[in-house]
């Protein structure tokens, strides 16, 4: 095992925890980019650690068509390649596969889909994903799970569920690297709080250095989704970390920090800048918008990042569409804001101030109290009071 995880606070089920990798030590909860390429779109990787960024996510899938894992192999792994001295993640490939070839067919040897480049049938095995992501050298690697949208039901899920056990023992066999990089099992088992308790259990005694609990943030209903969540943390170790994969809005991680996750990531702050939008403490700002163009305040008054302290949203509406620039400060801004958000969590779980601020998160983002009610079951499970203000 090539990790340690300490928990230096605790409210109720959230964590606040220090995660020793090879390369970084991190503060949870935390929040990764997605650098699809070895990159954050817009973003050098000085920006990135000024703001605090301190693992990065690299698709596998991508990785291993362009610049190739035996390339980057050959550069000394993808840290020298990409020049990023703190901590990577990869996730197995398997994901892209059914998200963007609808060709791809999963069958017990593996993720059989077409060729990008040549339209040849290829084949992902268990095995060949450990291979690629042992060659790209992250701090943490995933295994390949057998990938279902939640919102499909029937013996498919179950199907799913039963291969992704089977296919750990493969990965965990194939994996070549266990003391320098961390192999974490994935929970399926869709909506069926039956087939998630069977995956966790399975998982849980192979002793993995990790856990993530997948299949979620794919269209299912928000009641369901934080429910899995809170089922599968109380059921994983208290010792080791937990990964909630794709999820990136706030208020989502917000609340999968109060029911006891700690590691989270998603496209959305740098997709959502890319088509305009800022994260703000009130949930978010467009800043296509007509009213933006003569709006000489930034985009948050109580935001530090260089952006904030730089630039008016009128500037920035009038870049927005029409240069890159545009999407690049947005970009350095929402991430700033997803930074904040992980110390925030970090450091009011340790100084014993989670409620405050969870109340006070909620009373900004819905300060007409509309609080919705999946987030009220929610935190009710979690042990916060949100109805007295200074709960």
């Amino acid at each position: 095992m090539a990790l340690r995880f300490e928990i230096l606070g605790r409210f109720n089920r959230a964590r606040a925890a220090q995660l020793t990798l090879p390369h970084f030590v991190c503060q949870t909860p935390l929040f990764m980019p997605v650098g699809t390429q070895g990159t954050i779109k817009g973003l050098s990787n000085n920006q990135l650690e000024d703001i605090g960024c301190q693992i990065i996510l690299g698709n596998t899938y991508h990785l291993a068509l362009r610049p190739t894992s035996e390339l980057i192999d050959e550069m000394g792994g993808l840290h020298k390649f990409m020049n990023w001295p703190r901590a990577l993640l990869t996730d197995s490939g398997g994901f892209q596969m059914v998200s963007l070839l609808h060709l791809a067919d999963i069958t017990e040897k593996g993720v059989t889909f077409q060729s990008p480049v040549d339209g040849k049938p290829m084949l992902l095995t268990p095995e060949e994903s450990i291979q690629i992501q042992n060659r790209i050298g992250a701090d943490i690697i995933m295994a390949l799970d057998d990938v279902v949208r939640t919102t499909i039901t029937g013996p498919r899920i179950e199907e799913a569920m039963y291969r992704t056990l089977r296919w750990i023992d493969r990965c965990i066999a194939a994996h070549k690297r266990p003391h320098e990089q961390n192999l974490f099992g994935i929970v399926q088992g869709g909506l069926d709080p039956v087939l998630r308790d069977i995956c966790v259990r399975g998982l849980v005694d192979r002793n993995l250095p990790g856990y993530a609990i997948g299949g979620l943030a794919g269209g299912e209903d928000k009641d369901s989704f934080w429910r899995v969540v809170a089922q599968c943390t109380a059921a994983l170790p208290e010792d080791k970390p937990r990964y909630v994969m794709g999820v990136g809005y706030p208020l989502d991680i917000v609340v999968c920090s109060a029911l006891g996750a700690d590691m989270y990531d998603c496209v959305y702050p740098t997709r959502t800048a890319r088509f305009g939008t800022a994260l703000v403490p009130e949930g978010v700002l467009k800043l296509k918008h007509k009213a933006m163009a003569d709006d000489t305040r930034p985009i948050d008054s109580t935001c530090e990042c260089m952006v904030c302290k730089n630039y008016t949203r009128a500037y920035i509406h009038c870049l927005v569409t029409k240069d890159a620039m545009g999407s690049q400060l947005l970009s350095y801004h929402n991430l700033f804001y997803m930074m904040k958000l992980s110390r925030n969590l970090h450091s009011s779980i340790i100084e014993g101030r989670f409620p405050e601020f969870v109340c006070k998160f909620l009373q900004k983002m819905f300060p007409e109290g509309d609080v919705p009610e999946w987030v009220c079951n929610a935190m009710e499970v979690a042990g916060i009071d949100i109805s007295s203000p200074n709960s």
